[in-house]
């Protein structure tokens, strides 16, 4: 295959996003996406990033080994001398892929990443869920388990932005260690998000955005491998999301519809 019809690189795509790329190169790629249909719709996911990656990955990028990372990416590729230093998208790619390669666990918010191009749009929140969840290891959960305090504290800032009230007990998954709870920014509007860690089937999460759908009940699906049960109560959306079985799932599920009160 030529250069010219060679399918671009995600790193080469946000550069082209981001207008760093040369005159010959960015012109080479606006003539892909007129071409390929393909690369046409990776440009369009790429640019529908809307997270503020800076503040969303703040505590990763500051608890990275910058020096040691420093020197892994000076191995792998030299950098330009003259070239300004820009606080892009590829920055930042770049940055948590360095992370991820050191063993720093990825979280904070990657749920705003894109909104995917679904038609029903009451199953737009899911997909994005699973798309990062999907990222989720073991490894990305460890450490402690936050006391009642914490979680209480975690909780109030579920309460304040989804105005969702939430206890410890409420929330409590038998068998099942909860991690954290935050809240996330999905297509402009708060999305809640609690983890727990399964000792047996690895990440679980419990997520929750502002619905008008009313009432609905329990459902299932399958998305990236793993089981769904949403469901909604007055004016919030749920979903359960994890790899254990859908029967676990959906027992999981039903226990926390009865304890939880939109």
């Amino acid at each position: 295959m030529s250069d010219e019809r060679k399918h671009p690189s995600d790193e080469e795509l946000t550069a082209f996003l981001d207008g760093e790329l040369s005159p010959d190169d960015a012109r080479r790629i606006e003539t892909l996406i007129a071409a390929d249909g393909g690369v046409a719709e990776r440009i369009e996911f790429l640019s529908r990033a809307s997270l503020p990656f800076d503040q969303a990955f703040a505590p990763l990028l500051a608890a990275a080994p910058h020096d040691d990372l420093q020197a892994m990416l000076a191995k792998l590729s030299p950098l330009p001398e003259a070239r300004p230093a820009r606080a892009g998208r590829r920055a930042f790619l770049g940055a948590l892929a360095a992370s991820l390669v050191a063993g720093i666990a990825v979280d904070r918010g990657y749920i705003g990443l894109r909104r995917h191009l679904d038609r029903d749009e009451s199953s737009e929140w899911r997909a994005v869920v699973a798309e990062y969840i999907d990222l989720y290891t073991a490894d990305t959960l460890s450490g402690p388990t936050p006391g009642i305090e914490t979680q209480t504290a975690e909780l109030a800032v579920i309460r304040d932005k989804l105005g969702l009230s939430l206890s410890p007990a409420s929330v409590a998954l038998s068998g099942v260690e909860f991690k954290r709870a935050l809240v996330l920014q999905y297509d402009g509007k708060p999305l809640a998000q609690i983890a727990y860690l399964d000792p047996e089937t690895g990440p679980l999460a419990l997520c929750i955005v502002r619905t008008e759908e009313g009432a609905q009940p329990l459902r299932m699906e399958g998305r990236k491998g793993m089981n769904v049960v949403y469901w909604s109560r007055g004016s919030h959306a749920f979903m359960l999301i994890g790899h254990a079985s859908p029967e676990r799932m959906k027992e999981i599920a039903g226990d926390v519809e009865n304890r939880v009160a939109a």
